[in-house]
């Protein structure tokens, strides 16, 4: 004896169920795609610059020692948060911003085209502010 039957309408509302479901997921996988051909928006603040990871905390900023600060975030080119151990001994054009104590902050690694594109250095920087 079947005591829950099965009607059309419940067999319909689970196929509209699936086929929502199944609409939102290629929606949602859909949207990371379009946000890759957006411009990176830096802070006015960002200088330019060639960054190495020798020994984290520990980097080379345009040849000079550097250091991340505690908090620092790295972003690689599709603006992922990356790990500084991953990038031990990598030569990375890059933007970055400095916290309040001189160390590195922020750090966008730059495609070719960002790269392209002019900005500060902190040598400029330094020569514009004497």
């Amino acid at each position: 004896m079947n005591r829950c039957p099965v009607s059309l309408s419940t067999t319909g509302a689970r196929r509209r169920a699936a086929l929502l479901t199944l609409g939102l997921a290629v929606a949602g996988l859909s949207l990371p795609t379009l946000a890759q051909n957006q411009p990176r928006m830096f802070p006015a603040k960002a200088l330019r610059g060639t960054l190495v990871v020798t020994q984290p905390p520990l980097v080379t900023l345009d040849g000079k020692a550097a250091q991340l600060s505690p908090g620092a975030r790295i972003r690689g080119t599709n603006n992922m948060l990356l790990l500084s151990g991953g990038l031990v001994n990598q030569t990375l054009t890059v933007n970055y911003t400095l916290e309040a104590h001189g160390m590195v902050h922020d750090v966008w690694i730059l495609t070719e085209a960002e790269a392209a594109e002019k900005r500060h250095t902190a040598a400029s920087a330094a020569a514009a502010a004497n």
